[in-house]
């Protein structure tokens, strides 16, 4: 049975749950759903129940979590379930598996109800998955539920977003995010694992909180010494690159996610946007256009970790632009 099985229903996707119930109690289920999940919130999660909601064999206590056929789905052992994730080390869902997946939803299903595809992480679909996809979007077959879990639906094709009804999965609030990572994975500092990282508490059912939360404080030292001057930009980038790349990379995002909050708080009427480089001072005032442009090379490089690069020199380039 699949881990997943025994985890607390998060708190914060009830809406989503009930929404999805009433759809299916009343017959008016999309045949393509797209869930937009804030990173971390459980859209995997959410994507399981749907379809052990559709698929179980209870169907006024749907999902029941008891029969047959929902411990087979939360096993992904389920015939009438196809779940699609990039394949070994790479990062993009390729047209390959888009092709086999149309083939697999063309056939009977087995249970005579309901077939069920789930695609994950969908923004990593690449072009041509992408207008694979296109015809089982247009043309489904009957009782199909196809599922597209994205964190930036931005990344994918209009033609794709405009064939899938939207249901967003919101980020949990601090207190939610505390109380579901002890009932599922027991007492621990999950508030500084959580400070590292950000309202993700899916991203937490593996791996040490302690560990975790050790990388955040470096990090967070790290950034915050930059502006200063007290932070070397070649040193920090190489052990960056060395250890710890992605969760250092999202510590990174996160940092500049809070500056971007803060100065905005700070600043309600700000009218200067100069090109200039940072003060070292940090006054209210810094530059938002070179914020917002850090931050979505940094998002470039979480979303791309295939490409090859020197990933040393390309973040000291991103350091010594916070340096004085």
């Amino acid at each position: 049975m699949n881990a997943a099985t025994a985890l607390p229903a998060p708190p914060w996707s009830a809406r989503e749950r009930a929404e999805l119930t009433a759809a299916h109690a009343a017959g008016r289920l999309p045949h393509a759903l797209l869930i937009h999940e804030a990173p971390g919130a459980g859209g995997e999660w959410l994507a399981e129940w749907a379809a052990r909601l559709v698929l179980c064999e209870a169907r006024a206590q749907a999902p029941c979590g008891l029969c047959r056929a929902c411990q087979r789905v939360s096993a992904h052992l389920h015939p009438d379930l196809t779940w699609v994730a990039p394949e070994e080390d790479s990062r993009q869902l390729r047209i390959e598996q888009v092709r086999d997946l149309a083939a697999e939803l063309a056939l009977t299903a087995h249970a005579g109800g309901y077939k069920v595809a789930v695609l994950t992480p969908a923004d990593a679909l690449n072009r041509f998955a992408a207008n694979a996809l296109l015809k089982t979007l247009e043309e489904p077959s009957p009782r199909t539920l196809l599922i597209l879990i994205a964190t930036s639906p931005s990344r994918l094709p209009p033609t794709v977003l405009s064939r899938c009804q939207r249901l967003s999965l919101r980020a949990p609030t601090r207190a939610e995010a505390l109380a579901w990572l002890e009932a599922a994975r027991g007492a621990a500092n999950w508030a500084a694992a959580l400070d590292t990282i950000g309202e993700a508490p899916f991203a937490l059912l593996t791996g040490d909180p302690a560990e975790i939360a050790a990388v955040g404080a470096d990090a967070r030292r790290a950034l915050e010494g930059l502006p200063q001057g007290s932070t070397d930009p070649v040193a920090t980038a190489e052990r960056w690159a060395r250890a710890e790349w992605p969760l250092r990379l999202r510590c990174f995002e996160n940092w500049l996610t809070e500056r971007i909050h803060d100065n905005a708080r700070e600043s309600a009427f700000m009218t200067e946007m100069r090109a200039a480089p940072y003060s070292a001072g940090g006054g209210p005032i810094l530059n938002m256009r070179e914020l917002f442009g850090l931050l979505d090379e940094v998002r470039e490089l979480r979303a791309t970790p295939d490409v090859p690069l020197n990933r040393g020199v390309a973040l000291e380039a991103l350091f010594r632009r916070l340096a004085p």
